[in-house]
């Protein structure tokens, strides 16, 4: 792959991308408060439920995404004892 490829992944690249996950986890939530609020508790619970844990995960990959080092990873290079095992 080309650096200038669209598809040819940066660290910066990965944090914008892991920042853009984390605000539209927040837009979700926010879009639900305002929109879900109306309805009906037995249609809000359920949706909500799945929109707060689908919420929750674009959170999750999002902050791995931002804080993920790709130039000096903690487990880089191997030590000598887990080599040998």
């Amino acid at each position: 792959m080309r650096p200038n490829d669209p598809f040819f992944m940066t660290q910066e690249r990965s944090r914008n991308l892991g920042r853009g996950l984390i605000a539209v986890a927040a837009l979700q939530v926010l879009w639900f408060l305002v929109r879900g609020g109306r309805r009906s508790v037995f249609i809000a619970a359920p949706i909500g439920i799945a929109t707060f844990l689908f919420a929750g995960l674009l959170t999750w990959v999002g902050i791995t995404l931002v804080v993920m080092d790709w130039d000096n990873p903690a487990d880089y290079p191997p030590s000598e004892a887990e080599s040998t095992s």
